[in-house]
């Protein structure tokens, strides 16, 4: 039988809770262990596609097309395991499929609430999601006495009897503030934050402390006296210079140890956290820096690009490298001589997006890099702003503009396939999730994939114009990567320029700490090589 661990927060949002959850699945696969995590999101929405990046931050897309919260992000680069749409449920998906249910009349007549019909879905896909694991950690979105999340915490504490109390752990993260004024932390909000979990039947087994100053073990025995947990559970958690510190200083302060007790599994064979220490102190520590320009439309928010960042990180530590992230808004670029804002940067990304606002200014950044032999790499909108750069500067192709978006912006060698305009009225009108491709032998792609053949998830709605494959390429423009199912451009590239590659997909989503994702690996590497040359 699957165990769980139940990751709440508490007090504030933004504690970490993802991270948290990463860093333990980290640590129990480190041990043996099957590990997978389960992210329940209590708002409305069925999933987070349609949500807007400026509030929610980034959408992150699984392999069988799920759009999820981006902590499943962080869940696949710490413990490494693809994830699916089974991990991650909301409250739209539950009521969505509880009322479908009794439209069919599964419920017999019977009057649908919220306890027995909504907390026993909610149970039946945990139990799924954790079919032939050892562990099944799942984190609950938001705080304690959220309304929202009120059926979800229900049904996590129906699980201890469901699944047995010995296979269940309930881990809280709760925060310990510090008070400038009075130059002290204060354990109250934690005490409240307890006793409203403890007033619904939950009584957390520990408790993950995020706290900006030490605690002493007077305070930790106060916070375990108050909060009826052993001293040992209260594990502190002080900010890290980076997140993939936290599954080293989780196992220093013995809580994966703490958990497989509470579980009854083994916990003597230490985990060997080598490589994990290697990524921290590269990321802490590496001899040089490049500084990388990210051209793009949601700059102001720091979690619209979080997986774009994390993988130019990943690079930056497989490089040895430390890799300076300068944001651009794309729509300072219009108008302006890009030489004057982009001179500094080693490389420059464009990442995705959606609509027209700042393509401009994207295709002016594509410009100067192609001219000036600077390394970039293009993501889904950055891969088509590039094919219309250079369509438009070196093709010179300004006889046809698409319908779909501004005439003065977008050539129709990016444009909306017959078959996604006939979905759209189903709301349809993208491809999502993974797809195989095809690389070109002899070419960066290839090189730096070291195969041919490799599956990439995709999130967009606009496609490289086979019409004009032909002319682009007769031009210079290399096709180096076509999707294998349906004849789709995937990969682009420019021969002889120091680094000029754009991929149609989302290569950021599958790169870990300790495995980069092959482009961002190659970006990185030529943005150092360009580094060295100017000095």
């Amino acid at each position: 039988m699957s165990k769980y661990v139940f990751i709440t927060g508490g007090v504030v949002s933004s504690l970490g809770k993802g991270i948290t959850a990463g860093s333990i699945g980290a640590l129990l696969k480190k041990r043996g262990l099957k590990v997978s995590i389960l992210k329940i999101d209590p708002y409305l929405n069925v999933d987070a596609g349609t949500m807007n990046p400026f509030q929610h931050g980034e959408v992150f897309v699984t392999d069988d097309g799920a759009e999820t919260d981006l902590d499943l992000g962080h869940y696949e680069r710490f413990i490494d395991e693809t994830l699916s749409e089974k991990n991650s449920i909301t409250t739209g998906k539950i009521y969505s499929s509880v009322i479908k249910k009794e439209r069919r009349g599964d419920y017999l007549g019977g009057t649908v609430q919220v306890i027995p019909h909504i907390t026993n879905d909610i149970q039946e896909r945990i139990i799924r999601a954790g079919s032939g694991l050892d562990v099944l950690i799942v984190e609950i979105g938001g705080t304690v006495g959220d309304i929202e999340g009120q059926p979800f915490l229900e049904a996590i504490r129906q699980m201890a009897v469901r699944a047995g109390r010995g296979n269940v752990v309930y881990c809280h993260v709760t925060l310990i503030p510090y008070l400038e004024a009075a130059k002290e932390l204060k354990t109250k909000p934690t005490q409240h934050s307890v006793q409203e979990l403890r007033r619904i039947g939950i009584l957390p087994n520990m408790l993950v402390c995020r706290t900006s100053h030490p605690m002493d073990q007077g305070m930790k025995n106060k916070i375990a006296l108050f909060c009826d947990v052993p001293p040992e559970a209260v594990i502190e958690v002080r900010d890290e210079p980076t997140i993939y510190n936290v599954p080293i200083s989780l196992h220093r302060e013995g809580l994966d140890a703490l958990i497989l007790k509470q579980l009854g599994l083994p916990y003597d064979n230490e985990p060997d956290l080598s490589d994990w220490a290697r990524v921290v102190d590269r990321y802490l520590n590496p001899p040089e820096e490049v500084k990388i320009a990210l051209v793009g439309k949601y700059v102001q928010h720091k979690d619209a690009y979080l997986s774009v960042v994390e993988a130019l990180h990943h690079g930056g530590i497989s490089h040895n490298v430390r890799v300076n992230i300068v944001s651009v808004e794309a729509e300072d670029l219009e108008g302006s001589d890009p030489a004057e804002i982009l001179r500094f940067a080693d490389g420059i990304l464009i990442p995705g997006g959606f609509g027209e606002r700042g393509v401009e200014g994207m295709i002016a950044a594509a410009k100067y890099a192609r001219e000036n032999d600077v390394p970039i790499l293009g993501i889904c909108l950055g891969m088509q702003m590039m094919v219309v750069e250079f369509a438009r500067n070196v093709c010179r192709l300004h006889e046809a503009h698409s319908k779909e978006m501004n005439p003065a912006t977008i050539h129709p060698v990016i444009h909306l396939m017959e078959e996604q305009e006939n979905l759209r009225d189903l709301g349809g009108t993208m491809r999502l999730g993974a797809y195989p491709c095809d690389l070109t032998e002899g070419t960066k792609s290839a090189e730096a994939y070291g195969t041919l053949h490799i599956t990439e998830r995709h999130r967009h709605r606009y496609e490289f114009n086979n019409a004009y494959r032909e002319r682009l390429e007769n031009a210079g423009l290399k096709v180096a990567g076509v999707c294998t199912e349906r004849d789709l451009v995937e990969i682009v590239e420019l021969p002889g320029h120091k680094w000029y590659v754009g991929g149609q997909f989302h290569g950021e989503l599958k790169s870990r700490p300790v495995r980069p994702h092959p482009l961002f690996d190659g970006f990185i590497k030529a943005a150092a090589d360009y580094m060295r040359n100017k000095q």
